[in-house]
């Protein structure tokens, strides 16, 4: 509900503070006098946007604050989603600076005016003449049903799981697209690995071959060395070993006559040995050692194919190459995920629709159910209004698969007259006639759901006398329940206020401002008075004032 609204520097609204309560709120006052600007005001509020021309003194800031009662109105979420502080005492703010910047907070957090409304439409439900009315949208007409049927808590069930249902298959949309679009390229990577899977590559077999390409391609050199060795060392008539042999000789003959001799003998011997042993190894090199042209050729046809897959994936080693197959390899594993994942949303999604349908079916059964008793009660509540041919009728047309709100479409249909055809009622209804409609009806549901705060500008425009009082008695019935302001120019409305507000000019010397009072008892019925026969009131008014009030 609410509580509180606060004006300052907006249009010919210097300041001023509203403290509001339940029940029925009367607003009257001199025409041109700003009760309309209230609204405006209010408008800035719920999100309307605004210029410097709302300014009453150009170069100062416009600020327009609210303070509402929030608890009972499961708004968390709103709040959650936004990422904003939730207070059951909610301040909503809008300061409009001189130079036209708009900045918008709730709860004294910066917010953008698409969060405002979002907010605000639950909060504030603004009946104005001629406006698009909330009256002709599906959603507040299926509201209606559904809270008249006693089906709003299973709507709320369904359309929690509705949620994840739409999510499910929107996911499936998102997962079909990807794998459309993956086809081409995972006929590349299936061209890839096919690729690499004749290749066979083993780790570490690059080294190892290029080193027996060397060694292949120089195999004439390595014989001769090895040969070279062997002849030089042991095998040729003067060799290096025989020649360290005669050395030894010679050393061993004196050696027993000099310590340092004996130790060159034995450094030479150790020589010996090491030379015996290169020269058994250069033979033995030598002999293995075999040019073959055919393996050569094989040698380099496998690295060509590694070096031109290292080329073609702009790697420089055997390891990365294996890295890259790996990637591909788990690429199209990926590919394979997201057909299998497919294939399960698509049961989820299978699963969720036929609990929708179970859902949705016992909810319209409701619904149709109840449909014919609120055409009947709302025909009864407009008879007193004067409009005793008009009639409503619901229409309940069913969906192939779950909507948002089950699987009926639900829409008012209206004939105002005698012998009319029904038709939407936007196409047909008049800004009176959808006045009194939309008071019938929020008077039949405002028992079964929580309605915002209820504002109605002047509803009571085209009536007069005993219609305008069964008006005002609807008010005062939705108002025990809901909080209800009226704008109005309608005495006998003016008559069922809890709250009375009367909005005036003051002129200045050098300006007119808007001002609000609230009445007391005989504040109300001297303004009350006026309405019935001008000012000053007559005797006769003020008596009949009284006796409206009774």
């Amino acid at each position: 509900m609410l509580k509180r609204l606060e004006i300052q520097n907006y249009a010919i609204i210097e300041s001023l503070e509203l403290d509001l309560k339940n029940g029925l709120t009367i607003v009257t006052g001199e025409t041109g006098a700003g009760k309309s600007i209230l609204l405006g005001a209010l408008g800035l509020i719920m999100g309307k946007r605004a210029d410097t021309k709302v300014l009453y003194e150009e170069g100062k800031k416009c600020v327009v604050e609210a303070v509402f009662d929030i608890s009972d109105y499961n708004l968390k979420q709103i709040f959650e989603d936004e990422g904003m502080e939730y207070e059951d005492e909610t301040i909503i703010r809008r300061i409009i600076s001189p130079n036209g910047k708009s900045r918008a907070f709730v709860n004294d957090e910066p917010t953008n005016l698409s969060v405002l409304k979002a907010l605000t439409d639950n909060l504030v439900d603004l009946h104005q003449q001629f406006d698009t009315l909330d009256l002709h949208s599906v959603s507040f007409q299926t509201k209606t049903i559904d809270a008249l049927a006693n089906t709003l808590d299973l709507v709320d069930a369904y359309q929690h799981e509705y949620a994840s249902y739409t999510k499910s298959k929107k996911k499936l949309v998102v997962l079909e697209e990807k794998h459309r679009n993956s086809n081409q390229e995972m006929d590349f990577l299936n061209f890839q690995m096919k690729e690499f899977n004749e290749a066979e590559l083993i780790d570490g077999e690059q080294e190892e071959k290029e080193k027996q390409l060397v060694k292949l391609t120089n195999a004439e050199d390595i014989q001769r060395v090895g040969n070279l060795l062997f002849h030089s060392l042991e095998d040729g008539e003067i060799n290096v070993i025989d020649t360290l042999q005669s050395l030894l000789n010679e050393v061993s003959n004196v050696m027993d006559s000099d310590e340092s001799l004996a130790q060159l003998y034995e450094r030479l011997s150790a020589v010996q040995e090491e030379l015996r042993d290169i020269s058994k190894e250069g033979n033995g090199i030598a002999d293995e050692t075999e040019y073959d042209e055919g393996l050569i050729d094989e040698l380099n046809g496998r690295l060509n194919l590694i070096y031109r897959l290292q080329k073609k994936h702009n790697v420089n080693t055997l390891e990365e190459l294996i890295e890259v197959q790996d990637s591909i390899s788990s690429q199209l594993a990926g590919f394979g995920d997201i057909t299998q994942d497919i294939e399960k949303l698509k049961k989820q999604i299978a699963k969720l629709e036929a609990s929708l349908v179970k859902q949705a079916q016992v909810i319209s059964k409701k619904r149709k159910k109840i449909a014919s008793d609120f055409e009947s009660k709302v025909h009864a509540l407009l008879v007193p209004l004067s409009m005793e041919n008009a009639f409503i009728k619901v229409s309940i047309e069913s969906l192939e698969t779950p909507g948002p709100s089950g699987m009926d479409v639900i829409s008012f249909l209206f004939a105002p007259n005698k012998g009319s055809n029904f038709k939407p009622l936007k196409d047909i209804a008049s800004g009176g006639e959808i006045s009194r409609l939309t008071l019938c009806i929020k008077s039949l549901v405002a028992d079964a759901m929580t309605l915002p705060t209820l504002i109605f500008d002047e509803i009571d425009t085209g009536v007069s006398g005993e219609v305008a009082s069964r008006m005002g008695e609807i008010l005062a019935s939705l108002a025990e329940k809901h909080q209800v302001l009226s704008i109005t120019h309608s005495p006998q409305i003016a008559a069922k206020a809890d709250k009375h507000y009367f909005v005036h000019k003051n002129d200045r010397a050098d300006r007119t401002v808007t001002a609000v009072k609230e009445l007391d008892q005989e504040g109300r019925i001297t303004e009350i008075a006026k309405m019935l026969s001008g000012n000053p009131p007559s005797t006769a008014a003020i008596e009949n004032a009284k006796e409206l009030m009774t």
